[in-house]
């Protein structure tokens, strides 16, 4: 059924701003570009006037970075969310956000669609339409790269050059860019061959390791129940402490990297990253947890620490099990309250020290030293039992001719 107005996540570059006036000529109706200020730097008022020179009925901007920060990138951090090893899903943790305001922004224009510039190809696809789906069944979803005739790019600026869409007349960036305040993430163009060295110039939120001051910096982070609330003794909201650690932890290289991922739809991505303040937040509340955390509680937690990232990278934020998910990580995160002591150096981030009032250390128990409390005899009986099952697997192949 044809839709009677869209709400388009639209950022207004070269093709969202196709995609805005390809749904106003397809479905010959309204189209409510949206969006959404998560800490990226923009010209918003350029942004407005471009879309509605474009044909939009009305352009909406809004600021989610408080949002952004503390209900997603806080709880990503809390439960050490990275993907495949490397990836701490700036983008991916962004999504969500985007289509949940495009839908209350739906609702408050009275659109029945909504419409995203989400290729084909790529994870946020996903994330935009399983966001839709999961917070409003009811609207119709349009996907017009899914949809369109365009073969090409060089259509796609045919198209854009018909209708006055003004085309960069610069050569196009050799690689895609998608930046928020958590990081700012590369991939495509000369980055597709995996054995190519990003360009020193591409770079946007870290200096080069190279370049970074030859002397050390050092950090105090405080957290209270897994979140950060404080740097060198001075409380501070989500948005400023997160853009105070990517100003310090960028000016000492820190939290590039380069991996090649797996997609959703099961392409093998190469991927470049920075993430200078969530590198030193993810390194400082580990070391927290070490520190506060039950070992068994530990250790379930970090058996299932692949699949919340997964589910974030895939774009379940709003499923059943990522709300199960969430709610014991919470759980998990009562006692992570203290201090971690970091020093920035040369691209590194090191932890060099930590307290807490919740600490499960004891000095008295880890000493060398002699010690009352820990009676060394024990052990053996302890090791006895631990070692039962494996004697008597030696024995009966003993008896059976078997060897070691």
């Amino acid at each position: 059924m044809k839709p009677k107005k869209i709400v388009l996540a639209y950022s207004g570059g070269l093709d969202t701003s196709i995609i805005l006036k390809w749904l106003i000529e397809k479905y010959q109706c309204p189209v409510v570009a949206y969006c959404a200020d998560i800490g990226q730097e923009e010209d918003w008022e350029a942004v407005r006037e471009k879309g509605l020179a474009t044909g939009a009925s009305e352009v909406i901007i809004r600021d989610l970075k408080e949002e952004f920060v503390r209900d997603f990138v806080f709880p990503a951090l809390k439960g050490n969310a990275v993907y495949e090893g490397g990836y701490l899903l700036g983008t991916s943790l962004a999504r969500p956000l985007i289509a949940k305001e495009q839908i209350k922004i739906a609702r408050e224009v009275g659109a029945d669609a909504v419409a995203h510039g989400a290729t084909g190809k790529g994870n946020d696809q996903v994330r935009f339409e399983l966001t839709y789906m999961a917070l409003a069944p009811e609207l119709k979803i349009i996907a017009p790269w899914r949809e369109w005739e365009f073969k090409g790019r060089e259509e796609l600026i045919a198209f854009a050059e018909k209708h006055g869409i003004p085309v960069p007349v610069t050569k196009e960036k050799p690689y895609s860019i998608d930046a928020n305040l958590f990081h700012t993430s590369y991939e495509g163009g000369i980055l597709e061959d995996p054995w190519q060295e990003p360009p020193e110039d591409m770079f946007q939120m870290t200096v080069s390791p190279e370049e970074a001051p030859d002397q050390p910096e050092y950090l105090e982070i405080e957290f209270k129940e897994g979140v950060p609330v404080a740097v060198n003794g001075e409380e501070m909201g989500p948005v400023a402490l997160l853009s105070f650690l990517n100003k310090k932890a960028g000016q000492h290289g820190v939290g590039r990297v380069d991996m090649v991922e797996n997609r959703f739809v099961g392409i093998k991505s190469r991927g470049v990253y920075e993430t200078p303040g969530g590198t030193v937040l993810h390194v400082a509340h580990r070391a927290l947890e070490h520190l506060t955390m039950d070992r068994e509680v530990m250790h379930l937690r970090d058996s299932l620490l692949p699949y919340f990232a997964q589910l974030i990278y895939y774009g379940f934020w709003y499923a059943p099990e990522m709300e199960a998910m969430r709610a014991f990580i919470d759980e998990t995160q009562k006692n992570v309250t203290g201090v971690v002591r970091v020093k920035l150096y040369k691209g590194n981030v090191m932890v060099v020290g930590r307290k807490s009032p919740t600490s499960l250390y004891l000095k008295e128990l880890a000493t060398f030293e002699a010690d009352t409390l820990y009676n060394q005899r024990d052990a053996e009986g302890f090791i006895k039992l631990q070692g039962l099952r494996l004697k008597i697997r030696a024995l009966i192949n003993q008896t059976k001719g078997g060897l070691l």
